[in-house]
């Protein structure tokens, strides 16, 4: 006989696999995320250890797991905890009702799962809790390692210590007491009413006395914790932003401030009620004490303040918030480091007269030609020399000694730019073990240029010649730099990292590299190549055989994001800067503490107040949303380009915030002392930091109450006249001036500020940026005075556009394929007004070779209006024929000159003052035979790409159009 099936067995071991399969996948998934977690642990450890900041990894991990533990057990024990008890205080008999009927169905379905259920719900809330208490790791150590600043705040004389390190804290621990003690009643109150306890439509009693002492108790610590949050908002109320200012006001203290005190004793009755319940047992008193709290939180906390508003704020408002406008107005100037600002009013002239510079000779020839928004095209086009090398954009500017002289200079570094490799060499050891590092540093002068509008350079080529003398050049941490490389190799292994291209010790061949610094995590054992292959996920970092025991991975290479991590308590200025020091490339870069508790000081977007044209195009790394209400510039620190190394240094020593971060961080900031000299030449006044003082400055220059109330002399930041459309506000500039009744000039950041709805100049605002002087970070203020009509800087750019003269001549310069770009309009306080100067460049409109080359420079004083192929010439112009300063720009080292076009505003001749014979004009067909012949020229010039013919020939073509309009009568 056949041999009969056995279905139910293999049914039955089909089911034993199939349950099998769920906790097999279950137990995988639970080890990949764990492999995944010590993973991104150990690398990350690994790369603090290699660059010896791994005490920073350590006490941050600590505090985040301690934090996490301690609050994620205290929420899944309230949670856990109530539900249970709530469950062992059921009653044992339930009174038979339809509403107790349709809960035995639930209670049916839960019973078999009630563990679970609770243990689950524990775990998740006990899980979220946790993670939001981890991310206030920062405020916990500001509160244990915080310390005082030694000055009170004008409401409660309390230091401000207490707002800045203990006010978050507690505010954040008060919160989540109350998240313990809404979800632990949640649960009590649910508990209860599913097994009996509460029950609200069953005839009589509704609540249990077991249920009515535990819920009692949980509503009794709720009006409790309210009580402590009424005496906590008697001090939020000096850190709160109002309608008017930050801070209390008048309302505030006289109304808000008695209501918040009175509330406090009233919540403190009502939690006690709560607590008697448990012996009393009825919801009458507790029921009467929650009512009145809650009327009285309406009538003395909403009602009485509006009606204060109303009837005695708002008919007498600037004399009643004046006092605490002075409050607001001393606060916000001190916490973001400009109450010492220096404002003066500033006659300037509109008037011109020969010599009328010549106070001003020593600012006059550092004036910053060069506009590092517009020349990155000319760096990457005359110093690429390979594909894949890029410079970044902007480029920067910084101070460099040339023969005894202080120069400004704008500076780049020749970074790896793995998108430039060509197409059928992009794969992964190429990108990733060959092209490894940038090479060189470029220096352009910023007040001279090349005969045919090219940079003049400082520092060039590869390999490195110029002023700097010798330094290493590779680049092997950047802000370009590919996201891993993996270098090193045994001395005597053949080099594969591409160096140069032509090296001239080797004939001009290619030169390949082996890196040798200290930077980068070994990564030659097979368990290191298994994290990072795990990190990256990439396989051929386990398959490579360009691996060795000597190599070491490179990653997280931009100097700002290195900074970031090492220092994650600071906020980091989005524009770093290479220099060349002692012999290195170093990246340097501004460090800033901030708070958003100081009282009485005015809240800001960090975003919004360092928003410029530059941050809006993302040339600029821009800040963060995040609101602040206090900033110092505490630190700065230098990354290293060839091996990583991050530095920290101190700057402001009197901050206290940064003292409790050193505190909580110890040994990771170096005292102001250890900045090296050739180091500190090159620190400067940081951009970001300037762009927040100069947005609250706009307003709060003004420090009288009562003009501050009435907005009469509100200031905003111009828009940049040079992009379109012009939405943005101007960057500040970098450059060399000489402040009125100043001893000498200075590196300074500067910026200009216009009335509101007007485009006339108000003021302008100047910072000593140079750390090696003794008035460093000392801000000035020229205030215009109202009767003054002195242009702003788009109604300058207008004047450009539409005068006839330069409209003439521009047209000239855009003839054919050309393009005119404007440089930055930059402002400068001399001869006694204020002097605008605006670099003009020409550059082809199409093809992958343009770039900008300086043909013109436009000037402008008052009404007056100079345009010429040098800054000399253009001064002269406008100054009656002699400034009375000199450029120092060399003969034979720059644009050709051009006749003198004469200003716009013709001077009248004086008796003192003789106007010149005219010269002979010659014959007008000799004159238009010329002008043919220029133009000719200039567009051959043009087609060929050579813009010295070409400025020579758009020279010759205005002086043969002078003569002809000369010789028709047209003059």
């Amino acid at each position: 006989m056949p041999r009969p099936a056995q279905p139910f067995r293999a049914r039955g071991a089909t089911t034993r696999r199939s349950k099998a399969i769920v906790p097999t996948l279950i137990v995988v998934a639970v080890l990949a995320i764990l492999y995944g977690v010590a993973t991104a642990l150990w690398t990350e450890q690994m790369w603090f250890a290699s660059v010896d900041f791994t005490g920073v990894f350590t006490r941050k991990l600590l505090t985040e797991t301690g934090l996490f533990l301690v609050f994620a057990l205290l929420m899944a024990a309230s949670v856990a905890v109530n539900a249970v008890l709530a469950y062992r205080l059921r009653p044992r008999y339930r009174p038979v009702s339809v509403e107790q009927q349709s809960l035995d169905r639930y209670r049916d379905a839960i019973d078999p799962v009630r563990r679970w259920v609770v243990i689950g719900a524990s775990v998740l809330l006990g899980l979220m809790a946790g993670g939001s208490a981890a991310g206030q790791w920062q405020t916990f150590l500001l509160w244990r390692n915080g310390g005082t600043f030694g000055e009170v705040d004008a409401q409660f004389s309390r230091d401000l210590g207490f707002y800045a390190f203990d006010y978050p804290w507690w505010r954040f621990v008060l919160s989540f007491g109350f998240a313990i003690v809404v979800l632990g009643l949640i649960a009590a109150a649910v508990t209860h009413y599913v097994y009996g306890g509460i029950r609200l439509q069953t005839p009589g009693q509704k609540v249990t006395p077991a249920g009515q002492v535990h819920l009692s108790v949980l509503i009794g610590f709720f009006i409790l914790l309210k009580a402590i949050a009424y005496w906590m908002d008697r001090y939020g109320i000096l850190i709160e932003d109002g309608g008017l200012i930050t801070g209390a006001t008048y309302t505030d203290v006289k109304a808000l401030l008695p209501a918040k005190t009175i509330l406090i004793f009233i919540a403190l009755i009502c939690a006690v009620l709560f607590f008697v319940n448990v012996w009393r047992r009825s919801w009458t008193l507790p029921g009467i004490g929650l009512g009145l709290l809650v009327v009285c939180a309406v009538l003395l906390g909403g009602l009485w303040p509006f009606l204060v508003q109303q009837f005695q704020v708002r008919p007498n408002e600037p004399d009643r918030e004046a006092p605490y406008i002075e409050r607001n107005i001393a606060a916000t100037r001190e916490a973001y480091g400009v109450s010492d600002v220096d404002s003066e009013e500033y006659r300037a002239t509109t008037e011109v007269e020969a010599g009328q510079l010549e106070e001003d000779s020593e600012t006059i020839p550092g004036i910053r030609l060069l506009d590092p928004n517009v020349v990155p095209l000319a760096f990457q086009q005359l110093q690429q020399v390979r594909g894949f090398y890029a410079f970044s954009d902007p480029l920067d500017v910084d101070r460099y000694e040339v023969e005894g002289e202080n120069r400004d200079v704008v500076v780049a570094v020749r970074d790896v730019d793995l998108t430039g490799i060509p197409e059928g060499q992009q794969n992964w050891n190429n990108e990733h073990t060959v092209y490894t590092h940038g090479f060189g540093f470029v220096a352009a002068y910023g007040n001279t240029r090349a005969a045919n509008g090219s940079p003049s350079w400082a520092e060039e080529d590869i390999p490195p010649t110029g002023v700097l003398g010798d330094y290493e050049p590779r680049i092997y941490f950047g802000e370009s730099s590919p996201e891993y490389s993996i270098v090193g190799a045994p001395e005597g292994s053949t080099p594969v990292e591409f160096d140069i291209p032509e090296d001239p010790d080797q004939g001009g061949q290619q030169r390949n590299n082996t890196y040798d610094g200290e930077g980068g995590v070994p990564i030659g054992s097979f368990l290191n190549r298994l994290l990072y292959a795990t990190k990256f996920q990439e396989g051929n970092i386990l398959l490579t055989g360009r691996i060795n025991e000597d190599s070491t991975i490179l990653y997280d290479r931009d100097p700002r994001l290195r900074l970031e991590k090492v220092a994650p308590w600071l906020r980091v200025d989005g524009n770093p800067f290479p220099a060349v020091v002692d012999g290195r490339i170093l990246w340097i870069l501004d460090g800033y503490t901030t708070l958003d508790s100081y009282p009485y000081s005015r809240r800001i977007s960090l975003e919004e107040a360092t928003s410029d044209s530059r941050t809006v195009r993302q040339a600029v790394v821009a800040q963060p949303q995040d609101n602040v209400n206090y900033v110092r510039n505490s630190v700065k620190a230098v990354v290293d380009a060839y091996d990583g190394t991050v530095t920290l240094y101190e700057w402001d020593t009197d901050d206290p915030v940064l003292a409790s971060w050193r505190a909580a961080f110890p040994g990771t900031v170096e005292d102001r002392d250890e900045i090296p000299d050739e180091l500190m030449a090159h620190l400067r006044y940081p951009e970001d930091l300037f762009k927040i003082q100069r947005s609250l400055l706009a307003a709060y220059h003004v420090e009288d109450p009562g003009l501050f109330y009435g907005g009469q002399d509100r200031w905003i930041v111009p828009n940049d006249p040079t992009v379109a459309p012009q939405e943005d506000f101007q960057p500040p500039y970098y450059q060399t001036i000489q402040m009125p009744d100043a001893d000498q000039p200075y590196f300074s950041l500067t910026t200009t500020y216009v009335p509101q709805n007007r485009q006339n100049l108000a003021g302008f605002m100047a910072v000593n940026a140079d750390a090696r002087s003794d008035d460093y970070g000392t801000i000035r203020i020229l205030r215009l005075p109202g009767n003054t009509q002195i242009a702003g800087p788009g109604q300058v750019a207008n004047d450009f556009e539409t005068d006839p003269e330069v409209a003439r001549e521009l047209s000239l310069l855009r003839q054919g394929d050309a393009q005119t770009v404007e440089g930055n309009l930059l402002t400068l306080p001399v001869g006694g007004g204020l002097l605008y100067v605006q670099p003009i460049y020409v550059q082809r409109a199409s093809g992958d070779a343009a770039y900008p080359l300086l043909q013109r420079i436009l000037v402008s004083f008052g009404d007056r209006i100079g345009y010429a192929g040098t800054l000399q010439e253009a001064l002269d112009q406008i100054f009656q024929g002699e400034s009375g300063a000199d450029t120092g720009e060399e003969p034979g080292t720059d644009v050709p000159p051009t006749e003198e076009t004469p200003p716009t505003e013709e001077t009248p001749p004086t008796e003192e003052t003789p106007p010149p014979e005219a010269e002979p004009a010659g014959d007008l067909e000799a004159a238009i035979a010329d002008a043919q012949q220029a133009y000719d020229d200039a567009q051959a010039a043009q087609r060929a790409g050579d813009w010295t013919a070409y400025g020579a020939a758009l020279d010759r073509l205005e002086d043969a159009l002078a003569r002809a309009e000369e010789l028709s009568g047209g003059g």
